[in-house]
């Protein structure tokens, strides 16, 4: 994340980062656990590497992978996190969405 400024509450070393759900930070954060929930629903993660960096990366999948790396989840449901990437539209979301794709690209060693 060179050049970025890291979210209050991340950590950079493990490849976390911050979405605002219902006008809250919530923490993201791509451990293995999470990132395999993801692919098990939204396919190979390169794939979503690559559909990404083809512009052809659905809501869905964007709301999906925030939704499994959610550090605390507690009290929210898919379909909020869905809202919110909708509400606060790509722009917004492009740097967690960044953060996330930088770690599966690069890993955390």
């Amino acid at each position: 994340m060179s050049g970025e400024t890291v979210p209050r509450g991340a950590n950079p070393a493990r490849g976390e980062t911050v979405v605002t759900i219902d006008g809250q930070p919530r923490l993201l954060r791509p451990s293995f656990d999470a990132l395999v929930r993801a692919e098990e629903e939204l396919g190979p993660l390169l794939a979503l590497v690559e559909r990404a960096g083809d512009g052809q990366l659905r809501l869905a999948e964007i709301a999906g992978l925030f939704w499994y790396c959610l550090a605390d989840p507690a009290g929210l449901t898919r379909e909020q996190v869905g809202q919110a990437v909708l509400e606060q539209g790509l722009a917004q979301t492009a740097g967690p969405l960044r953060a996330l794709l930088t770690e599966v690209l690069k890993g955390s060693g």
